[in-house]
């Protein structure tokens, strides 16, 4: 039995904004060049003193106030990153520590930008057992730690920020399934065997460094339409609806061509979907949950929308979620 709910949601981003006409007075690129190859006008930098903890800490103390509960209510954190502040412990215990909510589970899930679909997952379960009663699910990156800033096909395409949501566990007298709130499908992959088109070339195993980040985009690109679309059917049949069922789509906010051809692909109109990749780029496993945020928040996203999240990153993972609100 699945269903956990969302009570609330918060986001946090780094005070530190970079433009397309900054970056194009570094690397040989244009604002026109970006703009037309990825949607991205600008994105947030971390500066100093502020790390992924720190944005995590910040967004899931939004999502508590919003949600009206006390951080002690918490006993469940799952921390979704590729660029913990640490290699151990995980960072999910810092944030349990900042927030004062220490005793409970804490632990990192690292599925870079599926991360948020691999946690949400595994929070929803844990709930449903009873293993927990209610939970911060957090996105939190700084990806601008891990750039080659002279790499002008990545570096322009991504940035730090934290999302996170709270969820409770499933309600017996009002299960998602009958039409209340709650998670209502899910699905998870990952395939291994395209480890070079997205990876990082370093580690603490093997270089001993943190490396940088690598990407072949045309072949990320073709994966990405290909597994979205066909995670996404997967989740839409297991539900028992129709694409046009679904109020809103949160996508991972990777490139905006590739969320107007999944979208495309799906039959969905492009004004359900929520897009924040031109004021925020790509902050891999907080990009779904940044997004969402932002939608609840200007008020697109009301209660009782069915919501349909999908994000795919390195590795490759990908998943979607389906979650009425």
């Amino acid at each position: 039995m699945t269903g956990s709910r969302v009570l609330g949601s918060g986001s946090a981003l780094p005070s530190r904004v970079v433009t397309n006409a900054e970056l194009a007075a570094r690397v040989d690129t244009s604002d026109e060049w970006i703009v037309e190859r990825t949607g991205i006008r600008q994105r947030h930098i971390a500066g100093e003193g502020e790390t992924t903890s720190s944005l995590a800490t910040a967004a899931a103390r939004a999502a508590l106030d919003d949600a009206g509960i006390e951080a002690s209510d918490i006993d469940l954190i799952i921390l979704a990153t590729a660029t913990p502040d640490n290699t151990f412990p995980a960072s999910a215990t810092k944030v349990q520590h900042a927030l004062g909510c220490n005793g409970g589970i804490a632990f990192d899930v690292h599925a870079v930008c599926s991360g948020f679909l691999y946690a949400l997952t595994t929070a929803d379960s844990l709930l449903a057992t009873g293993s927990a009663s209610r939970a911060l699910v957090i996105g939190a990156e700084t990806f601008s730690r891990i750039l080659d800033w002279e790499d002008r096909t990545t570096c322009v395409l991504f940035g730090d920020g934290a999302g996170a949501v709270v969820l409770e566990a499933p309600d017996a007298a009002n299960p998602a399934s009958k039409g209340g709130p709650g998670v209502l499908a899910s699905r998870l992959h990952a395939d291994g065997a395209q480890h070079d088109l997205l990876f990082v070339d370093g580690g603490p195993s093997t270089t001993q460094t943190v490396g940088h980040l690598r990407m072949k985009g045309r072949e990320v690109f073709r994966h990405a339409v290909a597994n979205l679309s066909s995670v996404l059917y997967e989740v839409i049949e297991d539900a028992g609806i129709s694409a046009e069922d679904i109020d809103w789509i949160v996508p991972h906010q990777a490139n905006k061509r590739i969320l107007d051809a999944t979208a495309k692909k799906l039959g969905i109109a492009p004004e359900k979907v929520i897009v924040t990749v031109d004021s925020h780029a790509n902050t891999s496993a907080a990009s779904v949950p940044l997004a969402f945020d932002v939608a609840r928040r200007d008020g697109r996203i009301k209660s009782g929308d069915l919501v349909m999240f999908e994000a795919m990153g390195g590795g490759f993972t990908w998943g979607a979620s389906l979650v009425r609100i």
